[in-house]
């Protein structure tokens, strides 16, 4: 699908859930809040517009990554792909939900330092099921 590319700068809105589809692919869900603002040159102050909510989803190992590293509150910049699904609710009123489909998705360092862990890439040897460790990347290699 070709679509717009957006990037959002807000609050994780309630904590990400994670699930596995049948085919063993994980997916997470959360919601980002967005309050833009303007400056009002009569008063002179910075004025909150209408809250803006995006429904996140992520896929794979960002799927996992995201489920692990964020909390309700946190302020995060997702980046992905922008649509929009329109729906009835229960009283029969035509809803409107925005959502990106997030090909990066990262904590905003405004609020404080975050340490990033990595984790070790592991593969089974087809044969024996024995787990083998994956070399370290260049980067991770002691000099």
């Amino acid at each position: 699908m070709n679509a717009p590319q957006m990037t959002v700068v807000g609050n994780v809105g309630a904590s990400p859930k994670l699930r596995s589809l049948a085919d063993g692919t994980f997916v997470t869900s959360f919601s980002v809040a967005m309050t833009p603002s303007r400056f009002d040159r009569t008063s002179e102050t910075w004025v909150d517009q209408e809250t803006l909510w995006f429904r996140v989803t992520c896929w794979r190992s960002l799927a996992e990554h995201a489920a692990m590293s964020f909390n309700k509150g946190d302020k995060v910049i997702v980046t992905g792909s922008f649509s929009t699904s329109t729906w009835k609710d229960k009283e029969g009123v035509d809803r409107v939900s925005s959502e990106i489909d997030a090909t990066s998705v990262g904590m905003d360092l405004t609020r404080g330092p975050v340490q990033q862990k990595r984790f070790e890439r592991v593969s089974a040897d087809p044969v024996t099921g024995e787990v083998i460790p994956e070399q370290p990347a260049v980067d991770q290699v002691a000099a």
